[in-house]
């Protein structure tokens, strides 16, 4: 029979043997300090599966559960040259739990050499930021990520036949943000990323692209400008780390305040305004100024979803959100075909999200990492608003210059 090769990895974390056993099995849980996706059926024969940005993905099924003490599961990773065991011990004092992690199976072997190398340098990072969600709150892969200071628009052969680009996978930019490296770097509207730091770059891969970067680094970027192919450097922003509140009623207010500040800005786009300069797209590609309004109220009202599903625990198997779907846009506009009717409506979804923060049950706050990863999505500078704020600006002007 070969021998096998097993790695051990140990960690202690500052919350009960509960959170931790969840932590494994669960699976919004399990995206929280893990993984970028993941679906997890916590039974014994129940299948698992987890995912990456970067394309790695493993599957496996649970063969041990023993409440807040073990979890074991198979796995078989992508490229891997076969299945191996994952088992977690859990041994709670004092308030805090020594999680011990050990991957076995592992054989010999080119191969394997570089599936356990892979796998080593996973776990031992995934255990620390496991440490650091449980303990204290933070998502080290979130609070340590930087930021290009982009906002991406959707992107296929189609939309680059009409722009001009020779590639069809990418990331097709719709703006840049003051004060961040891609404005800094030159790019612009419409350019399409190709690559970043030597690693292939489309909608659905950035992040692996980042993985391992740190604001302040500066990468190549290669991008198209219409046919042009062109390569800039850029250096990378470090990420606004917000003041996490300790309770969910201070976190709503922080969000009411913001909101507050962000609606003069938004009353003001359209003072004086006519609903057919609203209506007006500069171009039949461009949105108009209610097209924005409709997709903020439509953001508005999927971060309620986003509320819920933190809190249940049981939501989408991935942290994303559907495109921008125009079908979207021009249902709102039938349901508030008025610029005043939206604007009201858009209000009511502010007060409604203030008020499901507010209600926060207190054992989802207890949970550091998901009251972290929840605050600190709606905490961000509002970049997206004020980006869209402009975008309002612009297409009430073109309206005007007709």
């Amino acid at each position: 029979m070969a021998k096998t090769q097993t790695a051990k990895f140990k960690q202690t974390v500052n919350a009960p043997a509960a959170q931790a056993y969840r932590a494994f099995t669960n699976s919004t849980a399990l995206r929280e300090w893990m993984c970028d996706g993941a679906t997890a059926d916590a039974r014994k024969g129940g299948r698992l599966y987890v995912w990456w940005n970067d394309g790695y993905t493993a599957s496996g099924e649970f063969t041990t559960l023993t409440l807040n003490k073990k979890v074991a599961f198979t796995w078989r990773g992508r490229g891997e040259p076969d299945a191996t065991k994952v088992q977690v011990s859990l041994a709670e004092k004092n308030g805090s739990t020594v999680v011990t992690v050990t991957h076995s199976g592992f054989g010999s072997g080119k191969a394997w050499a570089k599936a356990v190398k892979e796998l080593t340098g996973g776990w031992e990072y995934a255990m620390e930021n496991l440490a650091s969600v449980l303990g204290s709150g933070p998502d080290l892969r979130i609070a340590t990520r930087p930021m290009l200071g982009i906002m991406v628009d959707a992107f296929d052969a189609e939309i680059a036949k009409k722009i001009g680009v020779p590639v069809a996978d990418g990331l097709r930019l719709s703006g840049t943000l003051e004060g961040m490296g891609a404005r800094a770097a030159g790019l612009q509207k419409d350019d399409v990323i190709v690559s970043l730091g030597g690693k292939k770059v489309t909608g659905n891969t950035l992040a692996g692209a980042l993985q391992g970067r740190r604001g302040g680094d500066t990468v190549p970027v290669v991008f198209y400008r219409g046919q042009e192919k062109q390569k800039v450097m850029m250096q990378l922003s470090r990420r606004p780390l917000p003041e996490i509140p300790a309770t969910a009623g201070q976190l709503a207010e922080a969000v009411r305040k913001m909101y507050a500040e962000l609606d003069v800005e938004l009353a003001k786009c359209f003072e004086g305004v006519t609903e057919e300069e609203a209506s007006f797209k500069p171009t039949p590609d461009e949105w108009s100024a209610k097209d924005v309004l409709a997709h903020l109220l439509a953001g508005e009202r999927d971060g309620h979803s986003f509320i819920t599903e933190a809190i249940d625990g049981v939501g989408r198997w991935y942290d994303g959100f559907g495109g921008n779907v125009e079908a979207r846009h021009t249902a709102v506009i039938a349901a508030y075909p008025t610029v005043q009717a939206m604007l009201e409506e858009y209000r009511r979804n502010e007060i409604e999200t203030v008020a499901l923060l507010a209600a926060l049950p207190p054992e989802f706050v207890a949970r550091k990492g998901s009251y972290w990863s929840l605050a600190f999505g709606f905490l961000q500078p509002p970049f997206h608003n004020h980006e869209h704020f402009n975008q309002i600006r612009a297409a009430i002007e073109a309206a005007r210059k007709k």
